[in-house]
Parts: structure tokens; C-alpha cells; sequence
């Protein structure tokens, strides 16, 4: 079983820029589609960004030109988020789907446990 875990969430003014890191326990599927959501209190879970094994990345509009989705390797990708703002406050989670491209959370079987981004002054 697949399992993920991200790191490197925390409390950072607006303006800032974090680096969230996702590491799988084994190599994942070739056609594997890594992906980001997030979801806030009272809200539910939404896409941000997702990159496949080619290297094609996809963005949410609210992440497009402030988020950057990357693959390191089999096993590990991230999300660098700058111009961070008090909207982008929330839990972020990866996950990963062997079904292909899709921005529906129910598409994804593997989740992580969660990381906390907190943007505030």
C-alpha cells in the first residue's frame, strides 16, 4: 500500500513563500498523477496542482503564476508556493491517482496526512 507524506507547511506572513515536499514509500506507478489539493475550514477540498511523470504540470487558476509544481524523482514531489495570501491558508495535502488526469479528489486513491499552511500577520 502507497502511502505519502508531506512536509514543510507552518505560519508565514503574506507575501512569503513556503516549499511543500510530498515523499512516497515506494516508487510510484509510471503513469502515476501527482497531485496537490487543499482544503480549508468549512470548505471542501480543492485541486491546486498536479504534474505527470512527462513532466506536464497543471494549475488551478487561483495557483497559476504563484505555484510551481515539481517532480524530483519516482518518489518525491513538491509545491513551491510564493506570494503566499491569508486565502491561501490551509491544510494541504498530496495524493495520487493511477487513473490518470483528474482534479476530483474522489479520483485519487492515496492521500497524505496533511501539512498546515498558515498565512497570516
Amino acid at each position: 500500500q502507497l502511502q505519502l507524506a508531506e512536509s514543510g507547511g507552518g505560519t508565514v506572513p503574506p507575501g512569503s513563500s513556503l516549499s511543500l515536499s510530498c515523499t512516497a514509500s515506494q516508487r510510484t506507478y509510471s503513469s502515476a498523477f501527482l497531485a496537490w489539493f487543499r482544503q480549508a475550514p468549512g470548505k471542501d477540498r480543492e485541486f491546486v496542482a498536479a504534474v505527470r511523470p512527462s513532466g506536464n504540470r497543471y494549475y488551478a487558476d487561483f495557483a497559476k503564476g504563484r505555484f510551481t509544481v515539481s517532480r524530483e524523482d519516482s518518489k518525491t514531489f513538491h509545491l513551491q508556493m510564493n506570494s503566499l495570501q491569508s486565502e491561501d491558508t490551509a491544510v494541504y495535502y498530496c495524493a495520487v491517482s493511477t487513473k490518470g488526469y483528474s482534479r476530483d479528489p474522489r479520483d485519487f486513491a492515496y492521500w497524505g496526512q496533511g501539512t498546515q499552511v498558515t498565512v497570516s500577520a
